[in-house]
């Protein structure tokens, strides 16, 4: 699939106007499989973590993880938004487990992160068909050009972030569901308020949010960022410092198609 046949000047124009877009069918459904397979063997590894909070703190020692943010066409869409110059900032599976999968809520995704200046684009990549009844995402239309609020501890309702906005701010009435098919990604900016139900449904409701940002955007951090990778192009001197691509070790790793490669 090439850059010019997946990004098209509607698709930017929606995402300008709106805040979001979807784009069908970016991953082949094999890579798909292999992402559920991963969120698996995670839960294996990682049986003290819920299925909802696989974040960026285990990426980098993950070479599954990098081979699947890398992929070329999910660095073309980004490129269309951010420039040729892409690294990464975050990554974050949440994975919502059938019937008792904990909500988000609703948030702007820049009120959490230390970038200057915040120039960033989120792809999430349906891992399994994300629908209404399993919890997918919900945005407000047209909020991207809404100031960051600070977001607040609500210790009152289970969710993944245990935070959100105040709901005053936010008109649900205006709420659009965003469904995704296996192997598309929606695309969202990160001043759009959103969130997502909880899933109470019988099936997973699965995705991965990658968060892309242009080298020229410096991540705000006392130490080296636990998943900060060089992905395309060039970085700025002086602008962050990236780490190397993990080696994939059998036995410890994930078997992938393609992990010869990462040896």
């Amino acid at each position: 699939m090439s850059k010019t046949s997946v990004i098209s000047t509607d698709i930017i124009d929606q995402y300008q106007k709106d805040g979001y877009v979807t784009i069908p069918n970016v991953i082949d459904p094999n890579l798909v499989e292999e992402a559920g397979q991963h969120i698996d063997w995670l839960q294996k590894k990682h049986p003290d973590l819920r299925s909802e909070n696989f974040h960026h703190r285990l990426v980098a020692e993950d070479p599954f993880w990098v081979r699947l943010i890398s992929d070329d066409r999910l660095l073309d869409i980004a490129e269309a938004f951010i420039g040729p110059n892409i690294a990464l900032f975050a990554s974050h599976y949440i994975s919502k487990p059938p019937v008792d999968g904990r909500p988000v809520l609703w948030h702007q995704d820049g009120s959490y992160w230390p970038l200057q200046p915040m120039e960033v684009v989120t792809l999430w990549l349906a891992v399994d068909d994300s629908t209404t009844e399993n919890g997918c995402m919900r945005v407000i239309p047209q909020t991207q050009s809404t100031q960051l609020h600070e977001m607040k501890a609500r210790p009152e309702t289970p969710s993944v972030l245990g935070s959100g906005m105040s709901e005053e701010l936010v008109d649900t009435k205006s709420a659009v569901d965003v469904t995704v098919k296996a192997g598309g990604v929606s695309v969202h900016h990160p001043n759009l308020i959103h969130g997502s139900n909880p899933n109470t449904s019988s099936k997973r409701r699965a995705g991965l949010t990658i968060r892309y940002i242009p080298t020229s955007t410096k991540i705000i951090s006392e130490n080296t960022w636990p998943c900060a990778f060089l992905l395309r192009g060039n970085e700025v001197p002086g602008i962050n410092t990236y780490l190397p691509n993990p080696k994939y070790i059998k036995g410890s790793h994930m078997p992938f198609s393609g992990c010869e490669n990462w040896i």
